[in-house]
């Protein structure tokens, strides 16, 4: 597949090479480049940078001829607890109990801990009116491993947890319309990649029990599509809006007994509002709203509500169609950015960023393995404009402590009991222009 090896290709030349881990808003990021970050990820309608497409390809004719490189120091903290739990019942099928173990304890996460996310854009005006360029970004990701693993007494081996990386190359067309509107569209080719390990109870709650962990890792591609415009509505104000498709992609075949729908995972469609306000000569105000529609696919959205019947339960096995999911909820993002010019080389930015929980409280037993449930967000950063049209840009994201306690989550025949998941954030951009 033509898709396929571009995007391959791409990727082993290392544009974006490491892990993806920037769950915050879920598993997607906050924002899309430094200077984007620095505002708490608001820009719908106030485009920066040649990363612009991500977040709105219609600002990509505003930006200018200009490349931009970038990475990111991401470190999560994430960690389970669990309680209440008592040897599997006697509906587990055997071997599901290691004699006088239970899984009560604290989880650390942390095995691998620091993750170096890479980005890079490029925009050219075709002519005053019209641009063409491209946008290389991680779209999201997640990221655990438990050196001790919390399944160990249902005969967990090894360390748990996953490895979820997703990459977005966004070719993108951008045309000013008349002196204040702009339209955009960008083909988003996308490239993921997997992988489990530590998950052999769940082995017995699949359908294919071979294709749920220690598979090693397995890749997926597919496309869609981003559509945005932007308008300055008065001198004062300019609005923005987007839509992105969900984005179709090849299944996991390594891990078809774990995702529902025999390994598919697809990335959820997403849109936003966003307005821009120039307070002053020196300071602009931005402000978006954005809506992640994680239940519109199945394997991130499909509840995971009672065991098979293999255990006494009445529900579908994992990977079936229709089967368990991660049981996430539809997303409302907020975000609140104000940047401040200084002087003619120095700017200064800060952001906030919240969202409502996505991950009910009945659903935390298998997010153990993807436990994005931070809310909140505060950024920091500024861009030193230097000689020759080179700026550098950094900003530092922090994402408070966030926990989900579910009661009694743990079903019976696995011993019953309470799971509780944490996570909190830190990262720290750097990135260098030339316009």
């Amino acid at each position: 597949m033509r898709i396929k090896k571009i995007v391959a290709s791409l990727f082993s030349l290392g544009m974006v090479a490491s892990p993806l881990a920037n769950a915050t808003n879920g598993y997607f990021p906050i924002g899309y480049g430094a200077q984007n970050e620095g505002m708490g990820g608001a820009s719908i309608a106030l485009p920066m940078d040649s990363l612009a497409a991500a977040n709105n390809p219609a600002g990509m004719v505003m930006v200018g001829d200009r490349v931009d490189v970038g990475l990111t120091f991401f470190k999560p903290n994430r960690s389970a607890e669990i309680s209440g739990n008592t040897l599997p019942g006697p509906t587990a099928p055997a071997p599901y109990t290691t004699p006088g173990t239970t899984m009560n304890g604290t989880y650390d996460g942390n095995g691998k801990s620091m993750f170096y996310i890479p980005s890079f854009g490029y925009n050219k005006m075709i002519n005053s009116d019209t641009s063409l360029g491209v946008s290389v970004f991680g779209n999201g990701g997640m990221n655990t491993q438990y050196d001790t693993n919390p399944f160990a007494s249902l005969g967990g081996q090894g360390p748990a947890g996953i490895n979820l990386e997703q990459l977005f190359i966004a070719p993108t067309w951008s045309q000013k319309i008349n002196a204040n509107n702009s339209v955009g569209v960008s083909l988003n080719l996308a490239y993921q990649m997997f992988s489990a390990t530590g998950l052999q109870p769940f082995e017995g709650m699949s359908q294919t029990p071979t294709a749920v962990t220690n598979n090693g890792t397995d890749t997926s591609t597919g496309y869609g599509l981003r559509f945005g415009w932007t308008g300055q509505v008065t001198p004062m104000v300019t609005l923005g809006a987007t839509y992105q498709t969900k984005t179709k992609m090849s299944k996991f075949s390594k891990y078809s007994g774990l995702f529902a729908d025999q390994g598919s995972f697809d990335i959820p469609s997403n849109y936003g509002l966003g307005a821009a306000v120039k307070a002053t000569s020196q300071t602009t105000v931005a402000f978006d709203v954005v809506r992640i529609n994680y239940s519109g696919v199945g394997s991130v959205g499909n509840a995971f509500t009672s065991l098979p019947p293999a255990f006494g339960g009445t529900g579908l096995q994992l990977g079936a169609t229709g089967g368990p999911g991660f049981g996430w909820q539809d997303m409302t993002v907020v975000k609140l950015g104000v940047s401040y010019d200084v002087d003619s080389t120095l700017t200064v930015r800060a952001g906030y960023n919240h969202n409502n929980q996505q991950i009910p409280s009945n659903q935390t037993l298998l997010n153990i393995m993807a436990p994005g449930v931070v809310q909140n967000h505060l950024s920091l950063g500024s861009t030193w404009k230097l000689a020759n049209k080179q700026e550098v840009t950094f900003a530092y994201i922090h994402a408070f402590k966030q926990t989900v306690t579910g009661v009694g989550v743990i079903p019976a025949a696995l011993g019953g009991g309470n799971a509780s998941i944490s996570m909190s954030e830190d990262s720290l951009s750097l990135s260098y222009g030339w316009y």
